[in-house]
């Protein structure tokens, strides 16, 4: 068979060229900031205020970052985080998963009635002060169940979940399954489960990152500093080299070239913060990247 290529048309290559030329400016707009905080945490802070250093870094000095690592309540803020990420998303995982798979099954009565009614939640919510009072009657203030149950599930991701376990797992598997005597609890925890990798890595990922990210929930209903994740020990640094970098009178020479100091480092100690609170999850995500486009491809929203 005689296979012949087929020229491209002048409309075809200019089509193209815009593709390409929109594809460069895409790389660039999201790189760029990238690129200038990572050479703003790493740069001489003279040159970071005044404008020299616009991409790489000038005058490469890690003061920035040793004062940030210096600080204990960081690495206190750190374990903060990471015991609240893990023990909150192990609870959105154990609400989500069971409430997804059991709107999921046609043959549980009221499923699409229940459904309707946790949609509701997703454009009405009681607000800011009922939920702190609901806390507060609660006695939950001050503690980590004040961070974790009152978001313990997302209906959003139940949807998503659900969609999964309705187009993914062959009805017809389950239904083999309770003919040869498997229970519902065995069903979902030896065969539903273990075929829902997929899903269960984007939950994880969605939540976990919610949970690493959040700092309004700390702000509210948390008044021990010892107890601040590490959203609201980086708020408390920045705050307070704000505070720091603002000039005041009757200064004597060495003070005021001391506030001057601070006032400078202070710029790339903003950024250097950005690196810090974001390195993990950026160490995590490409682990768990395959899961994610599949589970999202999958359990995306039908219909």
């Amino acid at each position: 068979m005689n296979n012949r290529l087929v020229k491209d048309t002048k409309a075809d290559r200019v089509f193209m060229g815009f593709n390409y030329i929109f594809v460069i400016l895409s790389v660039a707009i999201v790189l760029y900031p990238l690129i200038y905080i990572i050479s703003a945490s790493i740069s001489d802070p003279q040159a970071v205020n005044s404008g020299e250093m616009w991409l790489f870094p000038k005058g490469v000095t890690f003061e920035g970052y040793k004062t940030i690592l210096q600080n204990d309540s960081i690495w206190r803020g750190y374990l903060n985080t990471i015991y609240y990420t893990a023990l909150g998303t192990t609870i959105n995982l154990v609400v989500t998963l069971p409430a997804a798979y059991a709107l999921s099954r046609p043959d549980f009565y009221g499923h699409k009635t229940f459904t309707s009614f946790m949609l509701v939640t997703m454009f009405v919510s009681g607000g800011l002060i009922p939920s702190y009072l609901l806390v507060k009657n609660l006695h939950m203030l001050n503690t980590v169940w004040a961070l974790v149950l009152p978001g313990a599930v997302s209906v959003y991701n139940i949807v998503v979940t659900r969609t999964f376990f309705q187009t993914t797992i062959p009805r017809e598997m389950e239904e083999a399954a309770i003919i040869d005597g498997c229970s519902d609890f065995k069903l979902f925890f030896k065969i539903i489960l273990p075929l829902s990798t997929p899903i269960i890595a984007v939950m994880a990922l969605f939540y976990g990152v919610g949970h690493w990210n959040s700092y309004f929930s700390a702000l509210i209903y948390l008044s021990d500093k010892s107890m601040y994740p590490l959203q609201m020990v980086l708020r408390e640094i920045l705050v307070l080299n704000d505070m720091s970098s603002t000039p005041t009178g009757g200064m004597t020479g060495d003070m005021a070239a001391l506030m001057y100091s601070k006032q400078q480092l202070s710029a790339i100690i903003k950024y250097g913060v950005m690196i810090v609170s974001t390195l993990p999850i950026i160490v995590v995500y490409p682990f768990l990247q395959k899961y994610f486009v599949k589970g999202m491809m999958v359990g995306s929203v039908k219909g």
